[in-house]
């Protein structure tokens, strides 16, 4: 929009104008979403059951085999450095999705027991991303893409360089798509006995550089994940599963303070 001024007070011959301004949208401007569930910390016991039912469910429809191994909570989910989040239906409650994070904190990923990490990833604050299962249909896309939101704020919040997955195809293009990147060269696929030796790829993604990644390369994903704020989504919970799961995490995507 042009806008220009004529002042009446002086001779015609001295009429003065503005310099025409010129209003571009703000394609940054953040906007809020509400969502028909919510993302939290898994609290208690109840929580945790609710997590495994949905990630046994998901898995069964692709790893029957393995699902049956899944049926009941994990050593792994009450660990001091695991946490684990839960979507659940505003609706009724029940799950819609789940997924599993543990930091290098206190000790080496479990990954590290069957991939030997690169030089140039060693030494940094990583969160490996796993377990993640969400319902069938429509909104179970939805889910997922908020669960990886949520962990993408997980890490953020604490400090965490790098998330890092392990994927089996098809489900590694996913990743791919968001950016993640190959941290073993030439999208190499390894046995991992944590997932009955099926080959899986093994991705990263650098937290701290993502927003300007997204920017430049015009993903379709950035407002989504950059400039949408979903007040559903919620990692500030404190977990009182077991020891320890002493978690304060808050706030937003990329850019948020750390308080």
């Amino acid at each position: 929009m042009f806008q220009s001024a004529t002042s009446t007070a002086l001779p015609p011959h001295r009429i003065e104008t503005t310099q025409p301004v010129i209003r571009i949208p703000d394609s940054r401007a953040r906007r809020e979403e509400q969502l028909p569930f919510t993302v939290r910390v898994v609290r208690n016991e109840e929580d945790l059951l609710k997590a495994v039912q949905i990630r046994h469910s998901a898995y069964a429809r692709h790893m029957p085999v393995f699902a049956e191994k899944l049926r009941t909570p994990e050593s792994a989910d009450s660990a001091d450095d695991v946490t684990v989040l839960l979507a659940e239906s505003k609706l009724d409650g029940s799950p819609l999705g789940t997924a599993r994070l543990q930091t290098n904190r206190y000790r080496p990923l479990s990954m590290e027991e069957s991939v030997v990490l690169p030089p140039w990833i060693q030494g940094k604050s990583l969160a490996d991303i796993r377990r993640l299962g969400i319902v069938q249909g429509t909104i179970g896309r939805l889910v997922k893409m908020i669960l990886i939101k949520a962990c993408f704020q997980f890490c953020e919040r604490n400090d965490v360089d790098w998330a890092v997955i392990a994927a089996r195809p098809p489900l590694d293009r996913s990743y791919e798509q968001l950016m993640f990147e190959d941290i073993l060269p030439g999208e190499t696929f390894i046995p991992l006995p944590r997932a009955a030796n099926v080959p899986h790829r093994v991705m990263a993604f650098e937290i701290e550089s993502g927003e300007a990644r997204w920017t430049r390369a015009k993903h379709p994903l950035l407002d989504f994940f950059c400039n949408t704020d979903h007040p559903d989504i919620d990692v500030s919970q404190v977990q009182d599963i077991g020891v320890g799961h002493r978690h304060s995490l808050a706030g937003d995507w990329l850019g948020a303070p750390s308080r």
